[in-house]
């Protein structure tokens, strides 16, 4: 799924521009959309979610006969859980309105104020102009993938020949917080920019040779990324059990020694490359 983020300050006209983008990237694909409203309430205490809401419900559903609304009690939400439900439904394209804050590439309107924290704008543009959407639509294409583990599993689902799998299997990896007694923080991956990607793309078509084998996709994501967070998902369809557990372990094997991807540690006693300490934290 790319993703693309419109800010800018108040009357910018960032409303005008996501609904131009949805408009021209709907020909090209699903679109999802992310807005913060964090003085709006989506079940006013009238109506009958809301009620239910009130009561202590912990997420309501509600539906119409073209529509199907999920309210959940979460006071931790972020935009990156938005993003990884409208990965998880299939979409395409997202575009989140708002969220100067954050560190999603941005197309941002107006003019940035003196000492603003906002980071990862990739285009600036004039508030309520004539904007090009075509050249914009470019951009957005040419933004990298956000990538859920349901959304693998979706994709490899679509698969024609899934119907002779006996079975999906998947690896989740995470930032472990202990590893030799070193406690770990973070991990910061950075990727050999073009090669590690086409690295992953051989493993997977090399595993798909396999007799009994369906389908392989591997990805791996790069940047900081905390403890507990996730670092790769692999996803092997297979017929037999056999073959889809043994490709599983060798697939993690093989991006492990075969994709150029190099990780900082950032530990409560320093940092330090993991390549030049004996232990790692996968």
């Amino acid at each position: 799924m790319k993703v693309i983020c419109v800010s800018g300050y108040k009357n910018t006209g960032k409303t005008t521009l996501v609904t131009r983008l949805v408009k021209a990237l709907s020909a090209k694909g699903s679109v999802g959309t992310v807005k913060q409203m964090f003085h709006h309430r989506f079940n006013p205490e009238g109506t009958d979610t809301g009620k239910h809401f009130d009561a202590g419900a912990d997420a309501v559903v509600a539906m119409t006969d073209s529509e199907l609304v999920t309210i959940k009690r979460d006071h931790d939400s972020s935009v990156q859980e938005a993003l990884d439900t409208l990965a998880d439904a299939g979409m395409d394209f997202a575009i989140v309105e708002g969220a100067k804050s954050s560190t999603l590439p941005k197309i941002f309107l107006g003019d940035i104020e003196d000492g603003a924290d906002i980071s990862n704008v990739v285009k600036q543009l004039p508030a309520k102009a004539d904007w090009d959407v075509d050249s914009l639509v470019e951009l957005v294409l040419m933004q990298d993938e956000w990538v859920t583990l349901t959304m693998l599993v979706r994709k490899i689902r679509s698969n024609p020949d899934i119907k002779m799998s006996g079975g999906i299997a998947t690896f989740t990896g995470v930032v472990r917080k202990i590893t030799d007694n070193v406690e770990t923080t973070a991990i910061d991956f950075e990727k050999y920019e073009g090669v590690a990607d086409k690295a992953i793309e051989n493993i997977c078509n090399e595993l798909r040779t396999r007799k009994n084998v369906i389908d392989v996709l591997i990805h791996h994501k790069s940047g900081l990324i905390k403890v507990g967070g996730d670092i790769v998902y692999i996803v092997v369809a297979a017929q037999r059990r056999k073959e889809l557990f043994a490709t599983l372990i060798d697939a993690l094997e093989m991006v492990k020694d075969d994709v150029p991807i190099w990780k900082k540690e950032y530990t409560i006693d320093g940092d330090f490359w993991v390549h030049d300490q004996e232990h790692g934290n996968i």
